[in-house]
C-alpha cells in the first residue's frame, strides 16, 4: 500500500509517498532527515513503517526541500538510506 503525506496548492504538488509494503521500519530515515520530518509507527497491521510526522504533512512543502533540493546540499538523504526504496517526493 502507499501512503500519500502532504497536499497540492496553486504552486504545486508537494507529497511524500512511502510504499509501506516496500518500507521494512528501519527507522534510517528519521536520523537522515535533516528537518525531521519522519517518524516510525505500526500500521494497521502492526507493521513497524516510516511515516511524515502529523504536523509537517499540512506544510511538508516548507519543512522538506524535496529530494532533488536535499541531495543537492546533503549527501545523506531519506533516499540514499531508505534500501527498500520505500520512499518518494512528488517535487
Amino acid at each position: 500500500m502507499e501512503a500519500n503525506y502532504g497536499y497540492s496548492d496553486g504552486s504545486g504538488d508537494f507529497f511524500i509517498t512511502i510504499d509501506t509494503d516496500r518500507c521494512d521500519g528501519c527507522g534510517d530515515c528519521i536520523n537522515a532527515c535533516p528537518e525531521q520530518v519522519y517518524e516510525t509507527a505500526p500500521d494497521d497491521y502492526d507493521k513497524t513503517v516510516a511515516r511524515v510526522r502529523g504536523e509537517m504533512a499540512s506544510r511538508i512543502s516548507y519543512a522538506c526541500p524535496g529530494f532533488a533540493g536535499c541531495a543537492a546540499s546533503h549527501e545523506v538523504n531519506c533516499h540514499s538510506v531508505c534500501q527498500p526504496g520505500a520512499i518518494g517526493h512528488s517535487w
